[in-house]
């Protein structure tokens, strides 16, 4: 593999500060962390490695700017500012999208497509900063009284980041944050931190108000002090369920908002009746993509029985083509996994499933040989013969791990999909629209995909039922999770 070349095109400064107020400031302990390409094992970057004090300084930077003439800026000028972001991001996508692919492993032919999802968030987020208004509402109050209502910004935010799509959720954070007028203290992952530092840097090149944007790199303890903080008024979480309990939590004294995005167990059910030929490679790639770390992963999969055979056969042989390798490679579909510690989680959950009875119909093992014992490489793997009850069945592994199953009615595979702590993402394949509708409605998770899946735009909310969070993210309902309404009562007598 050859990455030396692009890493040092791309990331010029191996010391890697935070961005608080305007300006890259080291960590007021002095600490680093390292940041490595999961692909070859390189060092990247030794970033600040902020902790409680450097956390107090971001939102009193955070506070500030709340007051400043960010609060002063009409919905237009907002507006404008996140327009030129807008084409800032895109402008810069090539090393925005280099940044992921070397600090997360995911192949470059995949993040280079997210400026176009980017861009279009940032925009339809610019459209909805002049769209924000209240109500004139009718009363029952004796006397002539009119009452209406104020939309207002909550405060200030902190936004604690996931590591598996570093700059899409830098930009998913953020939009409706600059939309409504709020400010924002942002917490990447520890194992993808570099690409919100850049993108912090192009909000202050694109007009954004010092302090407004705010990034903290650090570690457990940085996102712990922003969800207790008592001068953050909101937290936006994506990540896994065990840690967004932990920040509910934490939130709790000081009543702080609290949306969370978080794991999922998600169904993918084909029906007899299905176009194989969109089903099978949607199938994997439902799972695959991103090397299944991907909140929305379809990790179950329901075949009904009378096709279960041979969508297996068409499914292993589809799985076989899948290129796993250098994520610089242009050819490369799937790359490795962030972490030797999730590799190795990831593994555990193979070895424990075949221990359980599961069979493995490709794949379960890590791929070694030239170019690969550097780096964390997982093959796509396929188990048959899974039970409901099995831990793969149940539980998130977050890698590319598919569970198949069997179905022989409608309603058995609703209720065995439902079967789960979890409900994000599902899929049904089916070209008869009462099944597709009556799936639909029975589902318990926040998106449904009819003949797709992973499907995602600006103006379509997307988040959870159950143990898969709380609040939505894009269309007006993320807007409003970042408002205050407050009544206004004006007695005329």
């Amino acid at each position: 593999m050859n990455a030396n070349t692009p890493v040092q095109f791309v990331i010029t400064q191996r010391e890697q500060d935070m961005l608080i107020g305007g300006q890259r400031v080291p960590a007021i302990s002095g600490r680093r962390f390292e940041t490595r390409n999961p692909a070859t094992g390189e060092l990247l970057a030794n970033v600040a490695r902020g902790g409680v004090e450097d956390v107090d300084r971001a939102v009193k930077v955070a506070r500030e700017a709340l007051g400043g003439p960010w609060s002063r800026m009409k919905p237009a000028e907002r507006q404008a500012i996140m327009l030129r972001l807008a084409d800032l991001i895109e402008e810069n996508w090539d090393e925005l999208a280099m940044l992921d692919t070397l600090d997360l492993g995911a192949p470059l032919s995949r993040t280079r497509l997210g400026k176009v999802r980017s861009g279009a968030l940032l925009r339809y987020y610019a459209g909805q900063a002049t769209l924000i208004s209240g109500e004139t509402l009718s009363n029952s109050a004796p006397g002539d009284v009119l009452s209406h209502t104020l939309k207002e910004p909550i405060g200030v935010v902190a936004a604690i980041n996931p590591w598996n799509g570093p700059i899409g959720m830098s930009v998913w954070k953020s939009g409706p944050v600059l939309a409504t007028g709020c400010t924002l203290v942002m917490k990447p992952a520890e194992q993808t931190p570099l690409s919100a530092l850049r993108f912090a840097e192009l909000c202050l090149d694109a007009g954004v108000p010092e302090g407004v944007i705010n990034v903290v790199t650090g570690m457990g303890d940085a996102g712990a002090a922003l969800s207790s903080h008592p001068d953050v008024d909101k937290i936006a979480f994506t990540g896994s369920t065990g840690v967004g309990q932990k920040i509910i939590e934490a939130a709790a004294p000081t009543m702080k908002r609290v949306t969370v995005e978080l794991g999922g167990k998600s169904p993918n059910i084909v029906f007899a009746d299905a176009d194989l030929e969109k089903a099978v490679p949607a199938a994997a790639n439902a799972v695959f993509a991103n090397a299944g770390q991907i909140c929305s992963a379809g990790t179950r999969l329901f075949v009904e029985s009378s096709i279960h055979d041979e969508f297996m056969d068409h499914l292993v042989e589809h799985t076989r083509t899948i290129r796993v390798g250098d994520p610089l490679d242009p050819e490369t579909q799937i790359g490795p996994v962030v972490s030797q510690a999730q590799m190795e989680r990831i593994l555990s959950f193979i070895d424990g499933a075949e221990s359980e009875g599961a069979s493995p119909l490709l794949g379960g093992t890590r791929k070694a040989g030239e170019g690969y014992d550097a780096g964390y490489f997982i093959e796509p793997t396929i188990f048959g013969d899974v039970t409901d009850g099995m831990t793969i069945a149940r539980e998130e592994i977050f890698g590319p791990v598919l569970s198949a199953f069997s179905f022989d009615t409608t309603e058995e595979v609703i209720g065995r999909a439902n079967a789960t702590s979890f409900g994000l993402g599902s899929g049904v394949w089916t070209r008869d629209l009462a099944t597709a509708h009556r799936v639909a409605r029975g589902i318990k998770a926040g998106s449904v995909w009819v003949n797709c899946y992973q499907m995602l735009d600006p103006g379509v909310p997307f988040g959870g039922y159950k143990m898969s969070g709380f609040g939505r993210e894009s269309g007006p309902h993320h807007i409003e999770e970042y408002l205050e309404t407050k009544a206004v009562w004006i007695n005329l007598d």
